[in-house]
């Protein structure tokens, strides 16, 4: 059993940056690929970003190519998110997964990881 915990979300104006963090509670936290969701009002949950078990490999959606990065560390089991030149479209609730299937098994679908945080809330202003 994993638990996560998300926080860093806010209210943030266009072009500005936030960063999220997630607490794993698992002595096995290595083993998981981890990732970010995030689901829009009325939108189902979008995959965000995801990195391996080290961190030495990631993958993002094209929305947010270029302005997110994703990154772990291990030692302190936590997972984050630094959002950069965030926009009213990335207004979501951001939640925290975790997966044990294999790096390059997957399409980083949400069916794919078995735990998931509370969500935290992200609101870009215009």
């Amino acid at each position: 059993q994993v638990q996560l915990v998300e926080s860093g979300g806010g209210l943030v104006q266009a072009g500005g940056s936030l960063r999220l963090s997630c607490a794993a509670s698992t002595h096995s936290f290595k083993t998981y690929q981890m990732a970010w969701f995030r689901q829009a009002p009325g939108r189902g949950r979008e995959f965000v970003a995801a990195t391996n078990w080290n961190g030495g490999l990631t993958r993002y959606a094209d929305s947010v190519k270029g302005r997110f990065t994703i990154s772990r560390d291990n030692d302190k089991n936590t997972v984050s998110l630094q959002m950069n030149m965030l926009s009213p479209e990335d207004t979501a609730v951001y939640y925290c997964a975790a997966s044990s299937i294999g790096w390059g098994t997957g399409t980083f679908g949400a069916g794919e990881f078995a735990y998931w945080g509370q969500g935290t809330q992200v609101t870009v202003s215009s």
